[in-house]
């Protein structure tokens, strides 16, 4: 590298140069993979048949929980609770409507208690209660028409899914003078892992043709646009064959399977977009395949493999949080990257050396438009003039006007991220469902019709030998507390004791937050762990702060020591982690808007809890924090290319925007497609992930990668490219430059000259490029 990072003027090192006339000979990364193509694909399809088979059933082995940290106080006391006291814990509700009677009727009553009793007698089913045992008015509805059974039932998530899927048919519906309806945690929770399976067949059945019809746009060629699918198919399967097998050793989110899906189309098809059209672009000029394979590999190639560390990076985030429901998209998500980018640079490279020209065969154009002479390779192309002459002169306005397109477009989406300033973290509860599904409408029922909201209260687990002294004394001390509307308890059994608490308003707002510190703040002669959802809420926003930092600076120093790698400078990773996050504020400010506020409510088809669940914008940020660097990536380094060949950073940003504008808004429009075909669930959290991300990576490419990004390196000037003596060095021996994975020849890194005008030859880690 030179001083400033300045590369080579035309004639400087000529000498060391191949002549311009003969076209570099391919590496060894190239032969490897193009070596024997045919067998490189057949073994590419009997391993996805496999995948097929070992993935087969993964969405039946995830789980549909994993927001509460395990190491909790929270999360002890129900676990002891669940072993000692099941009662308490109810997870069942049967919703028994007597119509036009009272609950209290004898034929309710006598009806009522036969259901109760034969539910006692299900296996796998515990802690039986119920109004007409207990006479409660927690139990009876307001009106006296409604009341409640509860019931516990035992195992994980799968298990208590198969219990529920065989007593529910013998419960649910008409019983003599009653009707039953199915509620409780259990059942919103089937009933959601339900409905995302159903979904996410639906997204695919959208997403897929769509998206083959965006391809073929872009490419105008059949051939083209189906490799790009083919690779995000090989990914999303490849996928959830990791799931299934971790599913062995963890609990893996049924959410996850979402992200695979995403993720798998949208970056596949990133890079095989990325890849394809390069591979157009030097074939177009007369290159024959095998070196168009080896230009491209170098060149897009490397491109890929920085694009999928980055987004690899972002994701391996979430990993530092203990919550499953967080870790599994961290295992969906590194699996699909690194299977998509494996994919792109193994088995498309062989495919395209097998296509060769006929890559460019069956032009769906041809049938809207008359014969005329051939254009421009893909990827370069606008409909008309100079290859990419509209993001040109795009470009150039933009840096001729650079401070008024920073400042305007920095303030625009600023303002547009402000309703974030007005978050409120909640939990995920059965307002995540469609309102026709049977288990909302259990919920909604109790939430308006039952007095003190049951199952919303706080439950105190006191362990330790106590007498009844002073657990009398312990419940006057709760009693006084100024959120208490009422105490409950004890229930002992040996050294164990429990009491329900009720705060006075909802069970995880502010006020019933504020209870759970003062309850665990009271002093006791036993020891006195709190839990319920409030207790839960509270917990799980401690862990997320408390290692939201630590997951932040993990993003932020791999993604800065990438970008460092990829381009030398030490101003440009740090632009790039600011617009990044930039980036990012009208997704999260839409979310607040619309899913907290409830703006759109009826023309998206949710209802509004008034709450984000409380890990969804960990989730968020890290993915198109991920998908934001992918497209970051593509822009910087076609520049970085222009800039090391031409030194003239003006014409470098130009012609980067100009050669990877148009393939950047492609690619985020297909992964929009692939996003809003996920995004139309019926379930809340999976709507706004994707409408989120959708727009996140919109705004990334329309008005980040195209406005802000050259107005910046416009206002920075050369000084973009600077980097101190010893990080040139270090850059210069270990960065990734020009050459192929192993040690490269002389016709792969062309030499440099140092400042003092002495030549070297890069050094160190070899990457593709």
């Amino acid at each position: 590298m030179t001083e400033v990072n300045t590369p080579p003027r035309t004639g400087e090192g000529a000498s060391e140069r191949p002549s311009e006339g003969t076209p570099p000979r391919p590496g060894r990364y190239t032969r490897f993979v193009t070596a024997r193509p045919r067998l490189s694909l057949l073994v590419a399809l009997v391993l996805t048949a496999l995948a097929v088979f070992a993935g087969s059933g993964v969405a039946d082995r995830l789980g549909s929980g994993g927001w509460e940290d395990p190491a909790a106080e929270s999360t002890y006391a129900t676990k002891a609770l669940e072993r000692e006291f099941p009662a308490s814990q109810p997870n069942l509700l049967l919703l028994v409507d007597s119509g036009r009677a009272s609950v209290d009727d004898p034929a309710v009553a006598a009806e009522a208690r036969d259901l109760a009793g034969r539910l006692t007698g299900e296996k796998g089913v515990t802690g039986v209660g119920s109004y007409w045992q207990s006479g409660s008015p927690a139990l009876r509805a307001k009106d006296g028409h409604e009341a409640l059974i509860a019931a516990r039932i035992t195992g994980d998530d799968n298990a208590m899914g198969r219990t529920l899927d065989r007593i529910a048919p013998h419960y649910r519906g008409a019983h003599g003078p009653v009707r039953v309806k199915i509620g409780g945690i259990v059942a919103v929770r089937h009933e959601m892992q339900t409905i995302i399976k159903e979904d996410l067949a639906r997204a695919e059945m959208i997403a897929l043709p769509i998206t083959l019809v965006l391809l073929i746009m872009v490419f105008g060629s059949a051939v083209a646009a189906l490799l790009p699918l083919g690779i995000g198919i090989v990914a999303i399967l490849g996928t959830n064959a990791v799931l299934r097998g971790l599913t062995s050793f963890t609990d893996v989110s049924v959410f996850a399977l979402n992200l695979t899906t995403a993720l798998g189309l949208g970056l596949a098809i990133d890079y095989a977009l990325f890849i394809v059209r390069r591979f157009r672009e030097e074939l177009s000029t007369g290159t024959d395949p095998l070196t168009a394979v080896g230009t491209t590999l170098r060149t897009a190639g490397r491109t890929v493999l920085f694009s999928a560390l980055t987004v690899a990076v972002s994701l391996a985030a979430m990993m530092v949080f203990p919550q499953y429901f967080l870790r599994s998209f961290a295992y969906a998500g590194i699996a699909v990257v690194l299977l998509a980018a494996a994919a792109a640079l193994i088995l498309l490279p062989a495919a395209l050396v097998l296509l060769g020209h006929r890559v460019n065969s069956l032009d769906m154009r041809r049938l809207f438009r008359r014969r005329r002479a051939p254009q421009p390779a893909e990827g370069t192309t606008g409909t008309t003039g100079t290859p990419g002459s509209t993001w040109a002169r795009a470009a150039g306005l933009v840096m001729r006007r650079a401070p008024l397109f920073a400042l305007g477009t920095s303030v625009l989406l600023v303002t547009l991220g402000l309703p974030f300033l007005g978050v409120k973290f909640g939990t995920a509860d059965d307002r995540q469902l469609p309102s026709t599904a049977e288990s909302h409408v259990v919920q909604e029922h109790i939430r308006e019709g039952f007095p003190g909201s049951p199952g919303g209260g706080l439950e105190v687990l006191a362990q330790g030998r106590a007498t009844a002294a002073q657990y009398a004394a312990y419940k006057q001390q709760v009693t006084a507390l100024p959120e208490v509307a009422r105490v409950d308890g004890p229930l002992v059994k040996g050294d164990a004791a429990y009491f329900t608490v009720q705060p006075k308003g909802e069970a995880v707002d502010d006020p019933a937050q504020r209870l759970v510190g003062d309850l665990r703040s009271l002093r006791t002669p036993f020891d006195a762990r709190v839990t319920g959802t409030a207790a839960v809420l509270v917990d799980t926003k401690h862990a997320i702060a408390q290692r939201l930092p630590w997951a932040a600076a993990f993003i932020a120093v791999v993604t800065l020591l990438l970008v460092f790698l990829l381009t030398g400078s030490v101003l440009i990773p740090v632009q790039a982690v600011v617009l990044n996050a930039l980036s990012l504020t009208a997704m999260f400010g839409a979310v607040v808007w619309v899913f907290q506020d409830g703006h759109l409510s009826g023309a998206l088809g949710f209802t509004s809890s008034g709450s984000i669940e409380t890990t969804l914008p960990v989730l968020m940020f890290c993915v198109a924090f991920g998908l934001s660097m992918d497209y970051g990536v593509f822009l910087l380094s076609r520049i970085k290319e222009e800039y090391d060949r031409t030194g003239d950073h003006d014409a470098a940003v130009r012609h980067g925007l100009q050669r990877t504008g148009g393939l950047i808004t492609a690619a985020a429009v297909i992964l929009a497609v692939v996003m809003v075909a996920i995004g139309t669930s019926r379930v809340t959290n999976t709507k706004m992930l994707g409408l989120g991300i959708a727009l996140a990576v919109l705004m990334d490419a329309m008005v980040v990668r195209s406005l802000l990004v050259p107005a910046i390196m416009r206002l920075t000037g050369r000084a973009t490219w600077w980097a101190p003596a010893p990080l040139r060095r270090l850059h210069e021996r270990f960065g990734l430059s020009e050459g192929e994975l192993g040690k490269a020849t002389s016709h792969d890194v062309p030499a440099d000259r140092n400042g003092d005008g002495s030549a070297h030859e890069s050094g160190g880690l070899r990457a593709i490029r």
